[in-house]
């Protein structure tokens, strides 16, 4: 497991806090939950073990994500195979809150690190792509469900809504996520910076050189710390399939053939790249940040501030849950009844 850490502590400035944040680069254990979350384990513990206070995992680590899987769909079509991948994927997904998510606390407790979880949620038989957050006291604090899946994963996903868009204010942060193309959509990053974040986790599965500068431009567009972490996966990662329909990074159809190349990164809120991106192998991306810097970026460019002009734009956003039955009922107690004959 290859590490790449910037750690050079902030001299001169009694007044700066410092936050050791590590992004895990690394791939999920295929059709196997407890294997994937042994190996989550193993990670979070060695990221703490070098001083790190908050971890951060890529997209879809619990559960996967089902990169060159079909499920059998195309326009019109379905089939047995692709039901039965389903079946395969739904049974790798966990419940939120569940034993996976009390484990998860423990570890997040057991290593006294802020945790941020890629997950696939199963509620009923609909997945969803969640980011699941941690205290280090081992308190599971909420979820961010995923509110636009791109192309393909609209067909096995469900669809995120606006009362799962949290900042939770923490000891170390206003603390944060937009999973993967969210952070392309612009009213949702206004979301997050309306609600103040500062620990911006990018949970992600693109692994593309292009993604490093979207990275780039949330950093100082939100004046915040972004933690962008992706899956490095090879072709033996994955279930054997002949179904599967990957794009190689490299000319190959090899096992050792790259299918994510990860490219985690830790950006600050002015615009340096602090760790990573690590494009070659799974590891551990660890920097230092200076929460300082984020009013010094701040001075000249508040997304939500000074340089919002409110006047002219204005977003509302809507948190109300959607729920798709509501029963509305109401239940008269036998003894309410008696005791209104008698008056």
């Amino acid at each position: 497991m290859s590490t790449l850490k910037n750690t050079t502590q902030v001299n001169g400035d009694a007044s700066s806090s410092i936050v050791r944040a590590t992004i895990v680069q690394a791939s999920t254990v295929y059709n196997d939950t407890p294997k994937t979350i042994e190996k989550a384990e193993k990670l979070i513990a060695e990221a703490a073990s070098n001083g790190s206070e908050l971890v951060v995992f890529p997209e879809g680590f619990i559960g996967g994500y089902p990169r060159g899987f079909r499920f059998g769909i195309a326009v019109g079509i379905h089939n047995e195979e692709g039901r039965d991948d389903f079946r395969k994927y739904h049974a790798s997904a966990i419940h939120v809150p569940g034993p996976e998510v009390d484990k998860l606390a423990e570890l997040a407790r057991k290593n006294n690190v802020y945790l941020v979880m890629g997950a696939i949620e199963k509620d009923g038989y609909t997945l969803y792509c969640t980011a699941l957050f941690f205290n280090s006291e081992g308190r599971f604090l909420g979820k961010h469900r995923k509110v636009m899946p791109t192309s393909l994963e609209r067909c096995i996903w469900g669809f995120g809504d606006g009362s799962t868009i949290p900042v939770y204010d923490t000891p170390i942060g206003k603390l944060g996520a937009a999973i993967c193309w969210e952070n392309r959509m612009p009213l949702y990053r206004t979301a997050l910076y309306g609600k103040g974040v500062e620990l911006y986790c990018a949970p992600t599965a693109d692994g593309s050189k292009e993604w490093q500068s979207s990275m780039m431009h949330i950093a100082m567009e939100g004046g915040c710390f972004v933690l962008s972490a992706c899956q490095f996966c090879q072709r033996k990662d994955f279930p054997a399939h002949v179904d599967h329909l990957f794009t190689d990074w490299y000319d190959d159809q090899h096992d050792e053939a790259i299918v994510s190349q990860g490219g985690s990164v830790i950006i600050s809120p002015l615009g340096k790249v602090l760790a990573g991106p690590n494009f070659e192998s799974e590891g551990l991306i660890t920097a230092d940040l200076d929460l300082g810097d984020i009013a010094r970026a701040k001075l000249y460019f508040d997304v939500v501030g000074h340089y919002s002009k409110p006047d002219v734009f204005n977003l509302t956003v809507n948190e109300h849950p959607k729920k798709p039955v509501t029963f509305v009922s109401k239940t008269v107690k036998a003894e309410d009844d008696t005791e209104a004959k008698e008056k």
